[in-house]
């Protein structure tokens, strides 16, 4: 029950933001930053430093609250993927398929979502017990691939990243997206330390959701 949980957490969400960040500090900020503005999914990606400490500190800050999923980004293999869920992800994200980390993440309960860009290779990842597919990047193909996809595999879950903006998520959504996973768009005013843009990007995401949805 416990990833069945978690993947109706994730897709309640909408929206998962990937944090990519210089620093633990600048991840927490942009984090909490994301999360005033209502966006309850957190990825923090490998390649912030000490990844695993950002994770488990938004872990314990964030535990009382039940609607928050924080997980894990740019997990190359199984053994990061480990390192993860020790720090307290409850979802791991990668860029790619890895049969090793399928199965880590399928003996631990935890939602995998690699990225695929390929039928043959969605099918792959399905066969392996994935349950939600990362369209990546989704600047490469756009909401019409969803349409394409969702043909011959109706079944499929897909979270696209990379490409997904204020003006295209409700095209994402309609088509058939389970959620979206949002980037640079959403956190770049962090460059310049204004957070507060970030938590009323985050806002004007979940605006955008919350209409899709009704």
């Amino acid at each position: 029950m416990k990833k069945v949980k978690l993947l109706s957490k994730i897709a309640d969400a909408g929206a998962v933001a990937v944090i990519r960040a210089d620093s633990k500090e600048e991840a927490m900020k942009i984090s909490a930053a994301c999360i005033q503005g209502g966006i309850k999914g957190i990825e923090i990606t490998f390649t912030t430093p000490e990844a695993d400490k950002v994770m488990k500190d938004l872990s314990r800050q964030y535990e009382d609250d039940s609607n928050i999923v924080i997980g894990a980004g740019t997990v190359l293999d199984a053994v990061t993927a480990r390192i993860a869920i020790l720090a307290g992800a409850q979802f791991v994200v990668s860029p790619s398929f890895d049969t090793e980390t399928a199965r880590l993440c399928n003996l631990y309960q935890i939602p995998y979502m690699p990225g695929c860009m390929t039928v043959t290779e969605i099918k792959q990842a399905l066969e392996s017990g994935v349950d939600i597919i990362k369209l990546f990047p989704g600047s490469a193909f756009g909401p019409d691939y969803v349409k394409a996809i969702k043909a011959p595999l109706p079944q499929v879950n897909i979270m696209p990243t990379g490409g997904v903006s204020l003006e295209n998520i409700t095209q994402w959504l309609e088509n058939g997206c389970v959620a979206v996973g949002i980037g640079g768009q959403l956190i770049a005013p962090a460059k310049n330390g204004e957070y507060e843009k970030i938590t009323e990007n985050a806002r004007q995401y979940m605006q955008k959701i919350q209409e899709i949805r009704g």
